[in-house]
């Protein structure tokens, strides 16, 4: 992550993370910047961080008064900041569940060019990443990365159990199966199959 783009990104995410750190409100790196975080490749150019609803109105708050612009878009699972025109979301409810605080006890403390912070493990990443592929959007295309770079960090039994009721998740897992990236033991037995 080299590109110029990115180090500005990078030096937002920093600044965001300070805020984060000195409001004393608990977060964690997600996204794509996790992923780097992990040493893994990153092909998106996003920050995502993850915090508790109950804590939106302080980080905005916060942000705001760091000279961050904030906006509350009509999707009801984030809110989103502005530093010029780079963007971070805070994201609350990724894959339609909420970020409690077991959310935070399965982080991994990483640095961030020179800044540590907890960062998603590489198995939440995954399965965060599975979950969100459905009928409308549904691009192996940006899973695959993930799971080649971070595959010895991930507990691949972990992601089928915590994703087995997604057939887009198994879907993925076989095609991980097929290239040979890491071995599939197939769907659980089912109620009533013999």
């Amino acid at each position: 992550m080299a590109e110029r783009g990115t180090e500005t990104l990078v030096h937002t995410l920093k600044k965001v993370a300070a805020v984060l750190k000195q409001e004393e409100i608990p977060f964690a790196l997600g996204g794509s910047f996790a992923v780097y975080a992990h040493g893994g490749h990153s092909s998106e150019h996003d920050v995502d961080f993850l915090i508790r609803e109950s804590d939106i109105d302080q980080a905005l708050g916060a942000l705001v008064a760091a000279g961050f612009l904030a906006e509350r878009p009509p999707e009801d699972w984030l809110v989103k900041v502005f530093d010029d025109n780079r963007v971070v979301d805070l994201i609350h409810r990724p894959v339609e569940s909420p970020v409690t605080d077991k959310t935070f006890v399965e982080t991994i403390i990483r640095p961030v060019d020179a800044i540590h912070m907890p960062v998603l493990s590489a198995t939440q990443l995954m399965v965060h990443k599975l979950l969100s592929f459905s009928q409308h959007y549904c691009d192996f295309a940006r899973g695959l990365p993930l799971a080649r770079s971070l595959r010895e960090q991930i507990d691949w039994e972990r992601v089928c159990r915590d994703t087995r009721h997604s057939p887009y998740a198994e879907a993925f897992l076989v095609l991980l199966d097929r290239l040979e990236v890491v071995a599939y033991a197939g769907t659980p037995e089912r109620e009533g199959t013999p």
